[in-house]
This record gives structure tokens, C-alpha cells and sequence, in this order.
């Protein structure tokens, strides 16, 4: 007797390939982290069945003639404890039942792509295949049966297993309806997949953009009345629709939707590659910043990957850089590596060109605004600007683009928000000045009236004020932008002579030499507080200042790292001195050895406090300065 001629009450019994129960254990306690993705999968599997069978139709439309709508439904059954999806695809027969559920990786769906030339695949947009997907399930179900007619054919076949080696097939009554409805006995402990309200969560969540209409029972009104069944999902992905059939509302609203946001969106890319790898992207950059947003710089849910219109995963680190986890959006990709519980992203080639992609898209879409619509920038800077310049210190790439983006207050700010971009700067360099220079402090007062500017702001040499708790880090990657080196004031020695209106180096060298006697007095003070002592060609009206090599670590960043428990790297500074300064004079004419080492401590501390440190003995320094102006 063959398998399709069976009578309605032949059972036949199979075991599962030897495989199959090490990945029914292997699901059932190890495999998906989150239960909920059970029906992700069912509703994957049934979406691709109705998308085979459309296909199909195509040659035969003979195959939809019983039923042309193709729906997916779901029905809870509190009393018999069940959750069924039902389908109207293309249905499975007795041996494909067999094959696709008692079998690994040897789905319908897989076969059908293999069968299908190159072209023809990505118009098929087939989303799942039976598999371990399908055996998800058993993680909420301790009994499954699938009950399925394949579309041309007349016999029905019921499979049903409980997981635990074996599976029945068995005729199913002539007048079931083409397609297939899985069936699920829920585990005890499972009661909260009868909720009708949770269902309808997790199709919002999971598979709110299927291509079909995914239906439940409506609310009756009353007992007695037969509920209508209703469109749970939107059943269509805006994404993939062609961007002249949407309008500003349409981006508007589905922003609102997918960001949780009252408010519209600045500007938006809405994009589709074709090619080697397929793949949408609707990238949006918000207005504002939500309230949590610098809460947690890992925990990020701006971007939404859908593979093939199925949810995946809301935090997708692999398709944008850290520094643009202020995007908010979909990519939706016909096909990423996933591990096989279909949680995970893997790394792959194709997601590193695709997060290559959409980095392109968000910093275009940056650089546009910025140049037609400035004050919509700044406006949007204020919320996001920190963030973007992480990308210096993490793009390297990059980095061009986006110090191009960046922006910053300098010496000829009349406020912190009047801020400049690198390449305003770099026009209104004179003369001979070659280099971008900037200065790091802790906030900007601490900046503009910094004593560190001043031989520069005597010469109207623009100087950028980085006052921004992130900008000493990054400053460690500020080393050229369009040809010109970004050079920091607070390191290193200035060589103000090829400026063009610096003080002869001669006279430079002979006040060096005229120092050289209170150089070594404070030298002798001070010990190993410092470095090394030198005159100064920074200063004009201050006595002192703390400078670093070019290659330390800056006081700012080592008191960052001390304030986060961390050690910073031993880096001793130097003491730069003012010789023309009225508290040098005192300290060079001093005859008096211990108020020789009060000056000379207080050109330490004073130059420690304009670097916004604190002083390891606050009393002594009170006291000194008291001593020094009673005499």
C-alpha cells in the first residue's frame, strides 16, 4: 500500500534522522535565548509557504483557485491549551512531510531556492525554511502535529510528534483546506502564549512587516457572538516599497512607530542596493535626543535588522560604528549569516559591506544638511556632537569625513555655542601659519582664558577650544585634516618663529640664558614635582604654565583616568616661565632661601590650578600665599 493511498486510519510511524533528536535537545534546552522566538519561526515558515505558492501560480494559477487569498492565521484554544498557525501556501505532501520535518536542513524552501536560477531567487523573497526553526516550537510545546494539503493535490496528511525520537504521519480527512496549520500543546508553565494580547505583541514585534496578512479572532462583543477574524500586522514593510509612492508623511509616521518618538525626524535615507548582496536600508537621524540616551553606550536599540521582512534584532552593533548609535531605522537584508538560532548576527564580509554602506549613507546624509541647512546642524550638533566625534578616535577610515562634520568655539567664539568647522578655520589661516592649532581644558572659561594663549592671541593666531569632557581622548587622534597638522598648545614646544611676527630666536636664546640662575632655583625646589623647567614662548602676561611632551599623556587625561579608579601612564610635567613676569623678578632677587621656595611652589600650584587640577595640600598653599603677601 504506498503512502499517498493510505486509508484515513493508517498511522505510520518514523524515527527522526539521528540528527534531529540532538537538535530537538540541543533547541529544547540550550539553543534560543529568548522563548518568544518560537512563533517568529512558525510565521517565517508560513509566510514562505505562501510565497512558493504565489510563485508557482505564476506558471499554474490553476494552484490558487480554491482559495487566491493568502493569509496567515492564528487561533488560541485555552481549553485544549493550543496556539495554531495556519497558513494558505503551498501545503506539503506525505513525503515532503516527511523530509521537512523528520529531517535536517532538508527543507522545502531549500530545495526550492536550489531549484530556482539566479535571477528568479531574489524575486521569490523567501524567508525561512523548515528546520530548526520549526523546532523551536517544542521549547513552548511538549506535542506538535502538522496537519498540511499541498496545493494540486487531494490528499491531506497529519504529522505529529512529542519530541522524544518519533514522529506518526497519517491521512488527514479529504476536505482539509490547502496549506498547513501547525498545531502546538503548550508545556505547563507555557499558559501565557493563550493570551490573545501577547500574541498580538509578538507579531507586532517579530513579524509586524510579513508580506501577508497575519489574522486573530476579533473581540466579540458578547458570548454569543462568532468573533471576526482581523489584520494583526501591517503586512507590508515601508522600506521595500519604491520611494516614489511614499511621501514625507509616510517616513514621518513610520519613524514615530519604529523610534518611539513624538517628534519628526530631522532628515532621512531611504535606499536599496541590488547586486552581488541585496539589501534596503531606511536610515533616520532624530531631532532630539531621548532622555536614556547617554545611559549606556553598548546598550544600543537604534537600528532594526530584518532578514527577508522578519525581525531579528534591535541592537544591530554590526551594521552601524558606536558613534552613530544615534540612527535610528531598518536594514532588511535577503541574506545575512546568522548563528543557528537565528539571534545573532555573525561577522561576515557581507555585513562588514554592509555596515561600510550605511556608514557612507548617515555621514552623506550629515554632510548634506550641513552644508545646505547650517542651522538645522548646529541645532541637531547640540544634541549629538559629542557622540559623532567618538568617530575620530574609532573610524579611522573615516576620519576625514568626519572631522569635516566636526565643530568647535575658538579664540574668536564670543560663546561656547558660537562654534566653527575645521575648514572655516583653515580659510581664515594667515600668513605663514601651516598648522590647526588647538587647546584642551575642562570647560571654556577654563579654554578662552587660558594662560596658554597668549603669545598666540598677541600674534591673532585663531586657536580651536576643545572644552568638551571627550575631546582631550579623541585629541590623541588629531593629527591632520586636509593637509594642515593639528597641533595641541599644551604640548611639546611652539616654534612661533615661523609665524612671521615672533620675537627674534636670539632674544629668544638670551633670556634663556638670563633665566638660567632662577631656573635652577626652582629646579631645586620643586624636584621631582616637574620635568624640567624652561622659558616660556607661550606666555605674555601669566608667570607659568604646565606643559606635557608631545607624545604624554595631557594633566587632563591623567586626572579622568585617576577620577575612574584607573592608573594613567607616569607622565612628570614641564614648568614653562614667564622671565619678564613681576613673580619671577621676586624669586630672582630673593636672598631668602625658604621664601625663594614659596615663590617658586607657587608658580608650580598657580600653574597647576589654571590646568583645573587640584592641589595635594590645599592648607599649605593658603598659608604660603598668605606669607608671601604679608611680607
Amino acid at each position: 500500500m504506498s503512502a499517498e493511498t493510505a486509508t484515513p486510519h493508517s498511522v505510520e510511524t518514523h524515527a527522526f534522522q539521528a540528527e534531529v533528536q540532538q537538535v530537538l535537545n540541543l533547541v529544547i534546552h540550550s539553543l534560543y535565548s529568548n522563548k518568544d522566538i518560537f512563533l517568529r519561526e512558525l510565521v517565517s515558515n508560513a509566510s514562505d509557504a505562501c510565497e512558493k505558492i504565489r510563485f508557482e501560480a505564476i506558471a499554474d494559477p490553476a494552484l490558487l483557485a480554491d482559495q487566491p487569498d493568502l493569509v496567515i492565521d492564528l487561533d488560541l484554544d485555552r481549553d485544549a491549551r493550543t496556539v495554531s498557525v495556519r497558513d494558505s501556501g503551498i501545503g506539503m505532501s506525505h513525503d515532503e512531510l516527511i523530509g521537512n520535518l523528520g529531517t535536517v536542513a532538508r527543507s522545502g524552501t531549500k530545495r526550492f531556492l536550489d531549484s530556482m536560477a539566479a535571477g528568479q531567487k531574489a524575486d521569490a523573497q523567501l524567508i525561512g525554511q523548515f528546520g530548526v526553526g520549526f523546532y523551536s516550537a517544542f521549547i513552548v510545546a511538549d506535542e506538535i502535529s502538522v496537519t498540511s494539503r499541498r496545493a494540486g493535490h487531494h490528499e491531506a496528511w497529519t504529522w505529529r510528534s512529542r519530541g522524544d525520537g518519533h514522529f506518526t504521519v497519517e491521512a488527514a480527512p479529504a476536505d482539509t483546506p490547502r496549506g498547513t496549520v501547525v498545531t502546538l500543546h503548550l508545556r505547563e508553565g507555557e499558559e501565557a502564549y493563550l493570551d490573545n494580547w501577547k500574541l498580538r505583541s509578538l507579531v507586532r514585534t517579530y513579524s509586524d512587516h510579513v508580506g501577508f496578512p497575519i489574522r486573530m479572532a476579533a473581540t466579540a462583543q458578547n458570548e454569543d457572538e462568532t468573533p471576526d477574524r482581523e489584520t494583526v500586522n501591517q503586512a507590508s514593510a515601508l522600506w521595500m516599497r519604491p520611494k516614489n509612492e511614499l511621501g514625507d508623511d509616510d517616513y514621518k509616521s513610520f519613524y514615530k512607530h519604529i523610534a518611539h518618538d513624538f517628534s519628526d525626524p530631522m532628515a532621512w535615507t531611504h535606499n536599496r542596493v541590488e547586486g552581488n548582496q541585496n539589501f534596503s536600508s531606511l536610515l533616520y537621524l532624530p531631532e532630539r535626543a531621548p532622555f536614556d540616551f547617554q545611559q549606556g553606550r553598548e546598550d544600543r536599540k537604534g537600528l532594526k535588522l530584518y532578514i527577508k521582512r522578519i525581525f531579528i534584532m534591535d541592537a544591530a552593533e554590526q551594521m552601524l560604528p558606536a558613534y552613530l548609535r544615534f540612527v535610528r531605522g531598518v536594514v532588511d537584508s535577503d541574506d545575512l549569516p546568522l548563528n543557528v538560532s537565528r539571534e545573532i548576527l555573525q561577522e561576515s564580509r557581507q555585513s562588514e559591506r554592509i555596515k561600510g554602506a550605511l556608514t557612507k549613507r548617515v555621514l552623506d546624509l550629515l554632510e548634506k544638511i550641513a552644508r545646505d541647512e547650517p542651522e538645522k546642524y548646529s541645532a541637531w550638533w547640540d544634541e549629538f556632537g559629542a557622540v559623532l566625534k567618538e568617530g575620530v578616535a574609532e573610524d579611522s577610515a573615516n576620519r576625514e569625513r568626519v572631522l569635516k562634520l566636526l565643530r568647535f568655539p575658538s579664540t574668536r567664539s564670543e560663546n561656547a555655542e558660537q562654534r566653527v568647522t575645521l575648514d572655516d578655520y583653515i580659510g581664515r589661516m594667515a600668513g605663514l601659519q601651516e598648522e590647526i592649532y588647538y587647546l584642551t581644558a575642562d570647560s571654556w572659561n577654563a579654554a578662552r582664558s587660558h594662560p596658554k594663549l597668549e603669545a598666540l592671541k598677541a600674534r591673532g593666531i585663531e586657536v580651536l577650544l576643545m572644552h568638551e569632557r571627550i575631546d582631550d581622548w579623541i585629541s590623541g587622534y588629531l593629527h591632520e585634516y586636509a593637509g594642515k597638522r593639528m597641533r595641541n598648545v599644551a604640548k611639546g614646544e611652539l616654534d612661533l618663529d615661523k609665524l612671521g611676527e615672533a620675537a627674534d630666536k636670539t632674544e629668544q636664546e638670551e633670556a634663556a640664558k638670563a633665566a638660567a640662575p632662577v631656573i635652577e632655583k626652582i629646579k631645586t625646589a620643586l624636584g621631582d614635582r616637574i620635568r624640567e623647567v624652561r622659558v616660556s614662548n607661550r606666555l605674555v602676561d601669566s608667570a607659568s604654565c604646565l606643559v606635557v611632551e608631545d607624545y604624554d599623556m595631557s594633566l587632563h587625561m591623567q586626572r579622568l583616568f585617576r577620577a575612574a579608579g584607573q592608573a594613567a601612564p607616569a607622565s612628570t610635567p614641564i614648568l614653562e616661565i614667564n622671565p619678564r613676569h613681576a613673580l619671577v623678578h621676586k624669586l630672582e632677587a630673593e636672598t631668602d632661601d625658604a621664601r625663594g621656595a614659596d615663590y617658586a611652589l607657587l608658580l608650580f600650584e598657580q600653574a597647576m590650578l589654571a590646568e583645573g587640577g587640584a592641589l595635594d595640600d590645599p592648607a599649605a598653599f593658603i598659608a604660603r600665599m598668605n606669607r608671601l603677601l604679608a611680607n
